[in-house]
């Protein structure tokens, strides 16, 4: 009898034990999945969060880019010849005073505007040296021509013919290709 009564209770708990064993293995496999769900869905949030706030900081940094932008073009119309020698020539100014007042503006110029390299593409700041340098030398240029005992009126001259042997200016060049690059900001 006793044996009986094992099987009996054997035959009863067996199932049982099948059936919670089941039911474990179906209520593990749905919260394992309802977790990754959880998981996928965190990291969509966190991936769209984090576009956000470089969406944001790049709002924030377009006005910068754009003021960094027309400084630079501000500071290529400047030491243009043109805007450059109508505000430095004076009167009897000799060539010598004038072209270490020329040098002198392009350097202060230059030197208000170097933090603006932060905003702008390393090949625009190139491209922004080298028209401050070929401005530079075009002033040396002329003052090598006329030699330091001429007039400030002669080194003008020479300035305007070397511009005039030049087909684009190299702050002209500078300026289109900062404007070109400030608007594809907005692209």
């Amino acid at each position: 009898m006793m044996q009986n009564d094992w099987t009996d209770t054997l035959f009863y708990f067996i199932p049982a034990f099948l059936v919670i064993m089941g039911m474990f293995a179906v209520v593990r496999r749905f919260t394992d999945h309802q977790l990754s769900l959880v998981k996928k869905l965190m990291d969509r949030d966190l991936q769209l969060k984090a576009m956000e706030e470089r969406s944001a900081k790049q709002r924030e940094a377009l006005p910068l880019k754009l003021q960094a932008y027309e400084r630079l073009i501000l500071f290529m119309e400047r030491i243009s010849p043109n805007s450059l020698l109508v505000r430095v020539h004076q009167g009897n100014m000799g060539a010598q005073l004038l072209h270490l007042e020329l040098l002198s503006n392009i350097r202060a110029e230059f030197e208000h505007n170097l933090s603006q390299q932060l905003y702008v593409s390393e090949e625009a700041w190139a491209t922004v040296v080298s028209a401050k340098d070929e401005m530079v030398e075009m002033v040396n240029n002329a003052f090598q021509s006329v030699g330091a005992g001429a007039g400030g009126v002669q080194m003008s001259a020479k300035i305007f013919e070397q511009v005039l042997g030049t087909e684009t200016l190299p702050t002209q060049e500078a300026i289109l290709f900062l404007k070109n690059e400030a608007q594809r900001l907005f692209v």
